[in-house]
C-alpha cells in the first residue's frame, strides 16, 4: 500500500469530502479519462453552495435558516431520494453521483454535510442504529438529525426509540460524531460489495486492501480478501487469509463450511474442491 496515499487518508487536514476523491482516484487508478471529468464536475458542488447561501443569508433565525437550507438543497435541487437495494457503482464515485442525483448513502451524507458546514452550520455525521445520519446544530439547544437521502428528520420520540436499541443505559446514551475513520470504512466496504457484484474483483480488493490498512486484521474483511484473490487465481494466499478468518470467527457458519474446504486443499496444485 502506497505510504503517501495512506497518511494523506488519515490526514487531519484533509476533509471527508476530500478523502473520499482521494479514495475514488485510488479504486479508479486506470480510468485515467473519468478523473478528468470528475474534478471538473466537482464545480457543480460550489455552484449549489453558492446558491444554498444566498437563500439563507437574509434569514437571520437559525432554525428557520437551517429548515430553508434543506428545503433548498431536497426540493430545488433535487436531492430528495429513496433507499435502493443495490446502489450501482456510479453511486460511490462522488461528481458522478453528484450530478445524476443518485448518491450512496455515505457519499450523500458526506456531500450534505460539506454543504451545510459551507452554510455556516455546526454539522456533523452519528450513528443511530442501522443508519449513518447527519446532524445539523442550529444552536446550543436545538439539533436536526435527517437522513441524508430521503432528507427525513427524526423527532424526539423517534430519535428516543432508535437509541433503545443501543447497547448500555439509555440515559447516558451520547450521540458522539463518527470519525472519518469509519466513515471511510463503511464507505470502502459498500463499495467493495458494489464492485464484487459487478465481478470487477481486482477493484474490489484494492477496496479490502485500504480497509485492511485503517483496521488490521480485521477477520472478515481477510475473509473478503480470501475470496477475491480466490477468483483472481491466488489461491495460495487467499488460503492464508480463510485460515485466519476460521481460527478468529470459529463460530460464524461460513467459518464452518471454509474449514471442511481447507481441509480438502492441495496446495501444491493449487486446487480448491
Amino acid at each position: 500500500m502506497n505510504e503517501l496515499f495512506l497518511s494523506e487518508l488519515k490526514s487531519k487536514d484533509k476533509d471527508l469530502l476530500q478523502k473520499l476523491v482521494l479514495l475514488e482516484e485510488h479504486i479508479f487508478a486506470d480510468s485515467d479519462q473519468e478523473i478528468v471529468k470528475m474534478y471538473a464536475s466537482l464545480d457543480s458542488l460550489e455552484t449549489i453552495i453558492s446558491q444554498c447561501i444566498a437563500v439563507v443569508s437574509e434569514i437571520e433565525s437559525p432554525i428557520e435558516k437551517a429548515e430553508a437550507l434543506l428545503n433548498e438543497l431536497y426540493y430545488q435541487h433535487l436531492f430528495i431520494d429513496s433507499y435502493q437495494t443495490r446502489w450501482p457503482i456510479s453511486a460511490y464515485r462522488v461528481a458522478t453521483s453528484l450530478n445524476q442525483r443518485a448518491m450512496s448513502p455515505m457519499v450523500k451524507a458526506v456531500v450534505v454535510k460539506e454543504i451545510i458546514s459551507a452554510c455556516g452550520f455546526e454539522t456533523d455525521l452519528v450513528f443511530i442504529p442501522n443508519k449513518i445520519m447527519v446532524r445539523l446544530c442550529c444552536d446550543e439547544q436545538y439539533a436536526i438529525i435527517f437522513d441524508a437521502v430521503t432528507g427525513e428528520s427524526l423527532d424526539w420520540a423517534e430519535l428516543d426509540l432508535r437509541l433503545d436499541d443501543l447497547e448500555g443505559d439509555p440515559e447516558e446514551q451520547d450521540l458522539v460524531a463518527i470519525d472519518d475513520h469509519v466513515a471511510l470504512v463503511e464507505h470502502l466496504s459498500a463499495l467493495k460489495n458494489a464492485l464484487i457484484r459487478e465481478q470487477a474483483f481486482d477493484k474490489a480488493l484494492t477496496c479490502v486492501d485500504v480497509i485492511l490498512s485503517l483496521n488490521p486484521d480485521d477477520p472478515l474483511q481477510r475473509r473478503d480478501r480470501g475470496f477475491l484473490l480466490h477468483q483472481l487465481d491466488c489461491f495460495k494466499v487467499a488460503v492464508d487469509d480463510y485460515r485466519y478468518f476460521v481460527e478468529q470467527c470459529p463460530q460464524d457458519p461460513a467459518a464452518k463450511i471454509l474449514k471442511i474446504q481447507l481441509e480438502k486443499i492441495d496446495v501444491g496444485n493449487n486446487v480448491l474442491h
